[in-house]
């Protein structure tokens, strides 16, 4: 895996002729991934797969969840509004459909990765992953859009009175989002009926770890926290020398931040990026993850607070197998 990795390092240095910068940066990640997931279904395999399952007559309506972010943008903890519009719910048979596609464009790209054994992608090569990823993302968001619903549903549904109902929102997402890559339409299940378990599921494991933190070790509010600029935390660890061991904290989880929590913290700080990349804005995590631009900095905030709390204490006292807040 060194071998392939040092390979495809290279990629930035000597790039494809005819991709772009960020092109070349995706295409590297999507190189050093272990594996690209995807769902197998046994008619990837049949002759003229391709154009079977992207069958023209098998068209989907058009997804709109635009009545979802006014929502986000006004919610509050006491603030949850009805939703009196209609959204749209897909048949078994349309729902199978997109599934399909979706992981029939996976499982293009995993094949296309397979054939490579750490070589150099040639352009032709290097063209078609990039195509076929962009064609399952955007898929995974037209799926995750529809079903928005399910998480504002599953978030009235359920008491949890250390968690605020945006930051549930954004769990849910979350959770939405993993339900969306797992899911096998093959089984005959809804997705529905899938998503809302694991949207449950993941609402219950966050409101019990919120409340272990916070019993533990309150956050309040730290105007210097607030104003953290992400340039500053990367160039600050890269002058101590702490960068590596930041990485390793994030990559285990040893802080046992939540998944929204890593989330916002990948996308804001970039620890992993290139030098002289730019970190997203707190609005445009928001966007990514489904929350709004103040949830994104008080998530930032907890994150920070617990990454504090392990680097300061765990070089003398160590770290339970399960911490207090885990």
């Amino acid at each position: 895996m060194n071998d392939s990795r040092t390979a495809y390092t290279d990629l930035l240095k000597r790039p494809i002729a005819g991709f772009s910068l960020p092109e070349m940066r995706l295409l590297q990640q999507l190189l050093e991934l272990e594996k690209y997931d995807y769902t197998p279904d046994e008619s990837f395999l049949l002759p003229k797969a391709e154009s079977t399952i992207f069958d023209p007559t098998d068209d989907l309506p058009d997804i709109d969840a635009s009545w979802y972010r006014p929502l986000l943008d006004s919610l509050t903890t006491h603030a949850r509004e009805e939703h009196t519009g209609k959204h749209l719910v897909l048949t078994a048979a349309q729902e199978r459909v997109i599934f399909l596609r979706f992981n029939y464009c996976r499982f293009r790209v995993a094949e296309l990765l397979g054939t490579l054994g750490g070589r150099r992608p040639s352009p032709a090569k290097a063209r078609k992953v990039l195509d076929w990823h962009a064609r399952a993302m955007q898929l995974r968001h037209q799926i995750a859009e529809v079903n928005v619903a399910l998480v504002m549903a599953m978030a009235k549904r359920t008491r949890a009175e250390d968690m605020e109902f945006a930051d549930m929102l954004g769990e849910g997402n979350m959770a939405l989002l993993r339900a969306v890559d797992k899911f096998d339409v093959s089984r005959g299940f809804k997705f529905s009926t899938y998503a809302c378990r694991a949207i449950l599921k993941a609402f219950g494991r966050q409101g019990m770890k919120q409340t272990k933190y916070r019993q533990h070790n309150p956050v309040h509010f730290d105007p210097e926290m607030e104003r953290v600029n992400p340039n500053d935390l990367r160039d600050q660890t890269e002058r101590n020398d702490g960068s590596a061991e930041v990485r390793t904290i994030m990559v285990q989880n040893l802080a046992r931040l939540s998944p929204l929590e890593r989330e916002v913290i990948h996308y804001r700080f970039g620890l992993d990026a290139p030098r002289g990349s730019r970190p997203l804005t707190l609005e445009q995590v928001g966007s990514r993850i489904g929350v709004t631009k103040e949830r994104v900095r008080q998530v930032q905030k907890a994150a920070i607070a617990k990454l504090k709390w392990y680097i300061e204490h765990d070089s003398s006292e160590g770290f339970d197998t399960e911490p207090a807040f885990a």
